[in-house]
């Protein structure tokens, strides 16, 4: 049961002086923006996925600032003014999923 990593682990030496481990599940955190890895604002821990994410473009993978870039980059290579070469390593997959959508 200990094994996966979704548990923390924390030596302890108790009364009598053994070392042991103590196991506590670890509490999730803060969701991050996959471009920039701010942390996404109006997004709640509680609740079910849809109560947690946004239901706009990019919800809970993005923030606002990156979701806007990569729709005037999937906007400026569809009509030419841009390649998809001069993209940066992150925002390529966000803009050919655009381009596909």
């Amino acid at each position: 049961m200990h094994r996966s990593r979704s548990f923390r682990r924390a030596n302890r030496v108790t009364s009598t002086g053994r070392n042991v481990i103590h196991y506590r599940r670890a509490k999730p955190s803060q969701p991050h923006c996959a471009i920039c890895r701010a942390e996404l604002n109006g997004i709640s821990l509680k609740g079910g996925k849809s109560r947690r994410t946004n239901s706009r473009l990019f919800g809970g993978v993005l923030c606002p600032a990156c979701t806007s870039d990569v729709i005037k980059l999937g906007s400026r290579i569809e009509h030419g003014e841009m390649k998809l070469d001069d993209i940066g390593v992150r925002q390529k997959a966000y803009v050919l999923q655009l381009l596909a959508h």
